[in-house]
């Protein structure tokens, strides 16, 4: 029978490869695992204390039933910036176009309003975890995001053309603003986590979204006081970023200190790529194209899966699952076939 064991996440995060690989997702749709286990999750989670409750205990036990380690979960700082929502949808309006936006936003209530919003999911998160299980996650949305949630990709753009006063100015403050969230988080709920991390996508299939140079110089030391925060926990720091950051990873890993790096696409580079560069100095999760899991036979996905595993071994800690997410689109039978042919290749199902 499978015990779950965090232990082996953490291993992989500070680069030691563990025996039992183990299974990894920055997020899985509530309303997939919903389709799975005959729930109504999405409803729980919106409901009172009582649901809340039930959706953490059911969630929980969704990942441990299907030889999880860890159970991932975040709340993301964007999704309550007053004025927000520009990041990922050009149709609205940026609440910051300019200084005087930049001075009138209300920073300081940022961080009550998270912890007004999301504090009862925490706290229901740490009451039902199962014995040997720890989470993954934390404050979601990095730097980057929660500047673009506020301008949009495209305002920031002209922003860094116009006024480059406001373009530094911007990292700052969110950087600032970030931190706060992030020291009081792991005081009231660090201990429920064992790895944490935040999602700052800073790159796309050809490049990073910001030059290589505006990357380092005014993202980049914004992640580094959360980080070092995060370490003076002791607990490791995984990123996750999407895109061909290839650019910045050597000051992520010997600037920021990051621990581990999550996500992998095909297109940009196959997760192995990713192992053989840099698994020598950080943990790699992720494995499998989101694409592959949509589209493939469970018997191509187990070819796919074993060559991956193969080719991962013996260059330092990786924890195996999508390169990205599950949402609601990828089919519910391929994604279990996925988590199958791994807990197959790693003997769980062994009498």
């Amino acid at each position: 029978m499978f015990e779950p064991d965090y232990r082996n996440v953490v291993a992989c995060a500070r680069n030691k490869e563990v025996e039992r690989i183990p299974l990894y997702e920055h997020i899985v749709s509530y309303d997939k695992i919903g389709e799975i286990i005959g729930k109504d999750m999405s409803s729980l989670y919106q409901g009172d204390d009582r649901d809340i409750h039930e959706f953490f205990r059911l969630y929980c036990q969704f990942f441990k039933d299907n030889g999880y380690d860890i159970v991932p979960f975040e709340c993301c700082i964007g999704d309550i910036m007053p004025g927000g929502g520009a990041l990922g949808d050009s149709r609205i309006t940026p609440v910051i176009q300019n200084q005087d936006d930049f001075l009138s936003y209300p920073w300081e209530d940022v961080p009550e309003i998270y912890f007004n919003k999301y504090s009862k999911y925490f706290a229901a998160l740490k009451d039902e975890l199962p014995d040997g299980m720890k989470a993954v996650g934390g404050v979601g949305n990095g730097i980057f995001e929660c500047v673009q949630n506020l301008t949009g990709y495209q305002g920031l753009c002209y922003i860094s053309a116009d006024d480059e006063e406001l373009y530094q100015e911007l990292f700052c403050k969110v950087g600032e603003n970030n931190l706060r969230i992030w020291e009081r988080f792991l005081k009231e709920f660090g201990d429920a986590y064992c790895v944490l991390r935040f999602g700052d996508d800073l790159g796309y299939k050809n490049s990073t979204l910001l030059s290589p140079t505006d990357t380092k110089q005014l993202i980049l030391p914004q992640y580094k006081p959360i980080v070092d925060l995060v370490h003076s926990y002791g607990k490791p720091f995984l990123l996750h970023s999407c895109g061909k950051i290839f650019d910045v990873m050597d000051d992520l890993i010997d600037k920021v200190g990051i621990d581990a790096k999550h996500s992998n696409e095909d297109q940009i580079a196959p997760f192995p790529v990713w192992v053989e560069r840099y698994g020598d100095r950080i943990g790699n999760f992720g494995g499998i194209d989101v694409d592959v899991v949509c589209g493939y036979s469970k018997a191509e996905m187990k070819e796919y899966i074993k060559d991956v595993i193969e080719k991962c071994k013996g260059h330092g800690g990786f924890a195996f699952g999508t390169g990205n997410s599950i949402p609601d689109y990828v089919p519910a039978e391929n994604y279990l076939n996925m988590i199958n042919i791994v807990r197959e290749c790693r003997g769980d199902f062994k009498k």
